[in-house]
């Protein structure tokens, strides 16, 4: 993520931009109507990056130079891989696969459990460790 801080003058001109539907002091989040107008007119018209930002009334040198190259780029590739549908859909900081283990809340047979996994997992990485350092001795 970039340093680039909005003081609370740019984030009400963003704020007012149709293109955008949230502004915060580090991040801009683009409205999905915006982003579909962007590769329509990246794919049928041949409009580049920076032409489809001004014409939106977004200012580069107040959201990035490199900003609307980075943005388009990241808009193709969801749209060729996961299509349009997924184009309209937030997904920052929806990601199941990450992060720590939940820890509020979890009952004490959880615990357990979780600690009985730990414990195989731990025990089999020792075993395959004997293993591999008998090999080694050979």
């Amino acid at each position: 993520m970039s340093k680039r801080r909005f003081t609370i003058a740019q984030i009400a001109e963003l704020s007012q931009n149709k293109s955008v539907s949230k502004c915060s002091a580090k991040s801009i989040t683009y409205s999905n109507d915006f982003k579909l107008l962007a590769i329509k007119k990246y794919y049928e018209k041949g409009h580049s990056a920076r032409m489809i930002f001004e014409e939106a009334g977004l200012d580069r040198r107040l959201i990035g130079l490199d900003v609307p190259d980075a943005c388009l780029k990241r808009w193709r590739k969801i749209y060729k891989t996961k299509g349009e549908d997924r184009l309209k859909v937030e997904t920052r900081g929806k990601h199941s696969n990450g992060g720590r283990l939940k820890t509020k809340g979890v009952t004490g047979t959880n615990k357990i459990k979780r600690m009985e996994i730990e414990i195989a997992y731990l025990k089999a990485e020792n075993d395959f460790l004997v293993k591999l350092r008998a090999a080694k001795k050979r």
